[in-house]
């Protein structure tokens, strides 16, 4: 099996736009260049129209609810949305039914990817058992089973003493202890940002220390056990400040931001709404503001959707009583372009960067490189015409999206796996 893909740009070393073209033998990319005709004849080809083509975007947190809550997304459709993202290797949470905390109903899951993911899919297992704060899942039997990683997100792991043993274990592993942060003694029924606009929508808020004094005392730990923590979803000014400080002191931290809270603030929701309520919340303008500078500093390593499949109806109505969440793998990189790049904030290959490669650096993964002899993982995008988001064009099985309506650039024209087109506009 062989592909030639032309009339495509690639980012130059001085982040010009290059014409390029790119040949796939098998599922390596073989050739790149400006004139493969010899090379590639026999191959089938792709008109990439002018498109930019990078390497797979690499999600590193994704909810693909199977099994247990396939009314909101299934592998199957959780992928193809993925693909039409231009997303080639995703990390799925654990936060599922029954949740995956042995090896047995870890090698279930695995099964069910093998069977029906259409791209990569990395699995994390939970850091405890039902993802309480009590019993450790057995991490050496999980990691032979081909858990990725350990996480409970969706829930904190609300005990010190747990966490600390957690991360020796995962020291001794060589493996990342992923976090979702959150102290549940602070919660409050908090179902939006604590702040005033809380106020004028007389709704519950969820403070800011929330999250960060979670990190404070897990950087803590993670400097005393020599593990590798990674913070999801970070969403405040403070939790910018206690990462930024761990890492100047060298302990080895990584995080991760989502799309909503780059573009989102609290003073976005213009009503009671659950399509606006995802966890954490969306933050105030300062917030915003520091993980803009958290990015472009280095204190946050890459941009990870946190894509939050819920049923129609259960996003229907206020927030008090809705699920957290919304999806975004079919977006991301969208609004990330047409807001962020094209507004000047952010250059393209800090934004590519960002979605490939450091991702997949930061957890070892062979992906997010677009060379001679890496895996043909690609995504080509129009990064010339506007397009419409519009929820009846979305493959996941959601549509609980704030950014219906919004007008973007950088649509996926094609998505490949290991040489295979997974995806085609």
């Amino acid at each position: 099996m062989s592909v030639w893909i032309k009339n495509a740009k690639m980012l130059g070393q001085k982040e010009e736009l290059i014409p390029v073209e790119i040949y796939v033998k098998d599922d390596k990319i073989a050739a790149i260049g400006q004139d493969l005709q010899g090379t590639a004849e026999d191959a089938t080809v792709i008109d990439a129209k002018g498109g930019l083509v990078t390497p797979g975007l690499v999600d590193v947190h994704v909810h693909l609810r199977e099994p247990g809550f396939t009314y909101k997304e299934t592998i199957e459709t959780g992928t193809q949305a993925a693909a039409r993202g231009g997303f080639t290797t995703v990390c799925a949470m654990p936060n599922l039914n029954p949740v995956p905390d042995t090896a047995d109903k870890f090698a279930a899951i695995q099964q069910l990817i093998k069977d029906t993911a259409i791209i990569k899919v990395k699995q994390y297992a939970p850091i405890t058992e039902n993802l309480r704060s009590d019993v450790l899942t057995d991490q050496k039997q999980l990691l032979e089973a081909g858990a990725f990683a350990f996480t409970n997100d969706g829930v904190g792991v609300q005990t010190a003493g747990t966490m600390y043993l957690a991360m020796k274990e995962a020291a001794k592993n060589n493996v990342a202890l992923v976090a979702h942060t959150e102290d549940d003694s602070l919660l409050f029924g908090g179902v939006m940002h604590k702040g005033t606009r809380s106020d004028e929508l007389d709704l519950p808020g969820i403070l800011s220390v929330t999250e960060s004094t979670q990190i404070a005392r897990d950087v803590l730990l993670a400097e005393a056990t020599g593990c590798h923590y990674h913070v999801c979803h970070v969403s405040t000014k403070e939790s910018v400040r206690v990462i930024r400080d761990a890492k100047r002191a060298g302990i080895h931290v990584t995080a991760e931001v989502a799309p909503h809270h780059l573009i989102l603030i609290d003073g976005s929701i213009p009503t009671d709404t659950a399509i606006y309520k995802m966890n954490p919340p969306l933050r105030g303008a300062e917030d915003r503001a520091a993980l803009i500078e958290g990015l472009l500093d280095g204190t946050i390593d890459c941009i990870a959707t946190d894509h939050a499949p819920h049923g129609e109806e259960e996003k229907q109505g206020g927030m008090v009583g809705a699920p957290f969440g919304i999806v975004g793998i079919e977006t991301a990189f969208q609004l990330m372009y047409s807001n962020f790049v094209l507004g000047g904030v952010f250059t393209l290959k800090q934004l590519v960067d960002w979605m490939t490669v450091t991702p997949a650096a930061l957890f070892g993964m062979e992906s997010g490189t677009l060379d001679i002899g890496s895996q043909a993982d690609i995504a080509i995008f129009d990064l010339a015409n506007e397009y419409e988001i519009r929820s009846e064009d979305f493959l996941s099985k959601a549509t609980n999206t704030p950014f219906t309506g919004w007008k973007v650039k950088g649509e996926t024209l094609y998505t490949l796996v290991d040489g295979k087109v997974v995806y085609s506009k």
